[in-house]
């Protein structure tokens, strides 16, 4: 009988992963890493709960002996193909029948492999655990600013042996705002964000400065897990500053596309009540006639300039000119290297 062992994140550089869950719980979310090579196809993981539930266990694995020994060849050279070597950590959604199956049988025939105890959930419950106490690696940097003024744009030009740039909004695929979703598909869930975050901080070199965009609790539907939110207002706080008609001439060559058309006015919809109805159709006649400029402009002046950063509780500790991205890029690279590391 194959071995169990506990989750430990030495094991995404040392074991081929495999999930031997349907591709509907792959998608949803799984480690970093890991192949899914499914013992049961969706469909077939319903039929299984359903006759489990009705016929008892018994039954149930019948079903599935039936439906899967004539797999179990293709499935082993497909684990070896991607395994190329290396030994295999097999898990299922908690260290039961499915992955101690497919574990049993890549043992069997000669393959080092241990079964995940615990499974996904075992996982899961470590990637919680991490953001229920979330301390950084090294110091956090937060960048705030008003719409437009290329907070983003900055946060990916900087340079990565200095500092771990950890862009919130694209893990999210959502910015954060009214018009977030142009141009973008907020199609994964909860957990699959978390995921990725956890990834992208467990991998931050211990000291080195870690810099992201302030954001509030939320992004579209997405929620900044544990104490991430309140660790991240603890953060040195740098303000990034542009003239407003830079900030329009940004957005405007941001989402200045045709195919946005439809989203752009569905989005101005949502926000009319906090427009008022005659600014509101003021704008919208400027975006039915693609007037980009003054529909930008008018957009910035009319809400988020009056709904964002309304009221400040902080004092930034450095404000950054994001005109000109070289200089501000140098300045606040320059700004991390003299940071002190976390005691």
């Amino acid at each position: 009988m194959p071995a169990q062992a506990v989750f430990c994140e030495t094991q995404m550089s040392s074991h081929c992963i495999i999930d031997v869950r349907t591709p509907l719980e792959y998608e949803d979310d799984h480690i970093p890493g890991a192949v899914n090579v499914p013992l049961l196809s969706n469909e077939e993981r319903v039929e299984i709960g359903i006759l489990h539930k009705e016929s008892g266990p018994p039954s149930a694995r019948m079903r599935g002996l039936e439906l899967t020994a004539s797999r179990f060849p293709a499935m082993v050279k497909e684990i070896a193909s991607a395994a190329a070597g290396r030994p295999v950590l097999v898990y299922c959604w908690r260290g039961g029948l499915r992955s101690r199956t497919v574990a049993e049988i890549l043992d069997l025939t000669g393959f080092p492999v241990i079964q995940l105890q615990g499974g996904y959930k075992a996982y899961r419950a470590h990637v919680t655990a991490f953001f229920d106490n979330f301390r950084p690696r090294g110091p956090l940097v937060v960048l705030h600013g008003l719409t437009g003024v290329g907070k983003t744009d900055l946060l990916h030009r900087l340079d990565g042996n200095i500092c771990t740039v950890i862009d919130l909004e694209g893990l999210a695929r959502h910015r954060g705002s009214a018009f977030g979703e142009l141009g973008m598909s907020q199609d994964l869930g909860q957990k699959r964000f978390e995921t990725l975050l956890w990834d992208a901080l467990r991998s931050s070199p211990a000291g080195m400065p870690v810099v992201l965009e302030g954001e509030s609790r939320r992004i579209g539907r997405i929620s900044l897990p544990g104490n991430f939110y309140e660790i991240m207002k603890e953060g040195t706080k740098i303000w990034c500053d542009a003239s407003l008609e830079t900030r329009v001439e940004r957005l405007t060559t941001e989402y200045g596309r045709p195919e946005y058309r439809e989203e752009m006015a569905a989005a101005l919809g949502r926000i009319r009540k906090k427009l008022g109805g005659d600014k509101h159709s003021e704008i919208m006649k400027y975006l039915d006639g693609w007037d980009l400029r003054p529909f930008m402009s008018e957009l910035l002046v009319s809400y988020y300039d009056r709904v964002y950063y309304k009221t400040r509780e902080w004092r930034e500790e450095r404000t950054i000119s994001l005109e000109n991205y070289d200089a501000a890029k140098r300045e606040l690279e320059n700004f991390l290297a003299a940071l002190p590391a976390p005691a």
